[in-house]
């Protein structure tokens, strides 16, 4: 999912305490030492928080609470054109990629978000050709995306080139997406790359976006569903990060409300578990435009059934056919809304 530097979003950095101080700020403090990148102390205020030798998330999107990781080191800290990006290494997750203050991945988790977000759309149509990323500048959709051998051009959209060039450095096992020959890569923002692509372009749109702040906001919005589905051909698909069904209802309100008046064809919601992100789940939403019929939970083109992509990519890790059908299967309390907004 998604993109700043430092190790705070939304509550300054403080200073640990000196002894005889008092503390004002209920024992919130940095005991982390950061590593000389160029940045001073002063451009690191907009960033999630650290107890002494920890990371805490903290957002006005998840009020009332964080989540907090171990630091052992900080691996890399750079303000881009777009946000702030860090890099630290976890005591339990392996590197941690942080955007504004947000984890976008962790070595140990980001297999449950990249294959689920890839493999939900590509394995419900018989023989993609032609995908479109928007975001994921970490390489990891693109990684998945190339497992599936029916596939011939590969298009991304990523605004922000530091994020793909401290992935390149920092995560290679994920960025290793990037070395596909079908992958064409364009710097840019998505929305307007999208306007700009011609009619029934492509057979899927994956959209790797952070949450509906910041340089991703347009990217749930109407407009933005509307030329995704232009670039779509008849019967293709699109997959885009929807947020969590434990915080965001109102916000998955609006995107299947949205969808359901763009897309002609199915429009369904899906969800897995990812331990780093907020409230541990995070959700998809999967639309097909009219035309050949998109049975979304219940896969066509099962990419588990065939090993051969393993060999450059690796074994997959978290998806499966059995984990796909399971991940429409909704809670009571989210079922209600979602249906209500069908009729």
């Amino acid at each position: 999912m998604a993109e700043e530097s430092g190790v705070t979003a939304d509550l300054p950095v403080k200073r640990q305490r000196e002894d005889g101080e008092s503390e004002d700020n209920g024992g919130v403090s940095v005991s982390v030492e950061l590593e000389d990148s160029g940045c001073n102390h002063n451009e690191l205020e907009n960033m999630s928080s650290v107890i002494p030798g920890w990371f805490s998330e903290i957002s006005p999107m998840w009020p009332g609470e964080a989540h907090s990781l171990k630091v052992e080191k900080i691996l890399f800290q750079g303000k881009s054109e777009y946000q702030n990006v860090i890099v630290f290494q976890s005591s339990t997750y392996g590197k941690v990629l942080v955007l504004d203050g947000v984890i976008q991945l962790t070595e140990r988790d980001e297999c449950a978000y990249q294959e689920m977000i890839t493999h939900l759309p590509l394995c419900s149509i018989p023989n993609p050709k032609k995908v479109l990323v928007i975001g994921g500048g970490d390489g990891g959709v693109l990684r998945e995306v190339s497992r599936h051998a029916s596939v011939e051009q590969i298009d991304i959209c990523e605004i922000d080139k530091m994020v793909i060039d401290v992935s390149k450095q920092f995560f290679p096992r994920v960025a290793v997406g990037y070395e596909d020959s079908r992958v064409t890569l364009h710097i840019g923002d998505g929305v307007a790359f999208l306007k700009a692509v011609p009619q029934g372009t492509y057979d899927a749109v994956i959209v790797d976006s952070s949450d509906p702040i910041g340089p991703a906001q347009e990217l749930f919005k109407k407009p933005f569903f509307e030329s995704v589905a232009k670039a779509l051909r008849p019967g293709g698909v699109m997959c885009t990060q929807a947020e969590s069904i434990w915080l965001h209802m109102h916000i998955i309100e609006d995107i299947v409300s949205n969808c359901r008046q763009i897309f002609k064809g199915s429009v369904n919601y899906a969800w897995t578990t990812v331990p780093t992100y907020p409230s541990g789940v995070i959700g998809f939403m999967l639309c097909s435009t009219e035309g050949p019929t998109v049975d979304f939970k219940h896969p066509v083109n099962p990419i588990d059934a065939d090993e051969s992509h393993c060999k450059s990519n690796g074994p997959l890790k978290f998806y499966n056919s059995e984990m796909h059908t399971a991940a429409f299967c909704l809670p009571s309390f989210a079922k209600k809304v979602i249906d209500s907004k069908a009729k």
